[in-house]
């Protein structure tokens, strides 16, 4: 696991590190919980909607866990690679990662007005069953991936290569104060 403390750093990056490690120690606390909770409820409706938080739990834990480690890897040069990898460099494989991005985004919009056609079919079941809950978290997925897709076909579309950059000369928010 992550240390508590970063060797170096400046006064940003160690209170940025902190943050990001208790976060990753309440999200282990508030994980530990909903698995309590769901082992001891009788309701096998709560069982269920309860996994389903514990694996978006797990996922947070994983993220912050994975931006502190690399902070960490950063700031005291230590020779791991990031956990989470720097933007910039996309390879070789620019045009087909485009390409791919924007199929993925055409499918995942597609998906989109389908959950929305179901989402009012299901209105005769909405006081018997969660299908409708499970639809619009669904959805809820489904704007994500859109996010995340825009966000690829932006970066990506920048034409910037990070073979080219100077990354000694990247400073952080309080880089003067250092």
């Amino acid at each position: 696991m992550t240390q508590t403390q970063l060797i170096g750093g400046n006064a940003w990056e160690q209170a940025l590190h902190r943050h990001l490690v208790s976060h990753v120690d309440d999200e282990r606390e508030l994980l530990m919980a909903y698995q309590e909770a769901a082992v001891e409820s009788e309701s096998s409706a709560f069982r269920y909607l309860v996994s389903l938080i514990v694996a978006d739990e797990r996922r947070h834990h994983m993220v912050f866990a994975d931006m502190a480690k690399t902070l960490q890897t950063e700031v005291d040069g230590l020779p791991e690679a990031f956990a989470v990898p720097r933007l910039g460099h996309w390879g070789f494989e620019r045009a087909q990662i485009l390409e791919l991005t924007e199929a993925f985004l055409v499918q995942e919009r597609k998906d989109a007005v389908q959950l929305q056609d179901l989402e009012a079919e299901l209105d005769p079941v909405k006081d018997t069953t969660m299908w409708p809950l499970l639809v619009r978290l669904m959805q809820a997925d489904t704007s994500k991936h859109i996010a995340i897709l825009e966000f690829v076909k932006e970066q990506v579309a920048r034409k910037w290569d990070s073979s080219e950059a100077d990354w000694s000369g990247i400073e952080h928010p309080t880089a003067s104060a250092r």
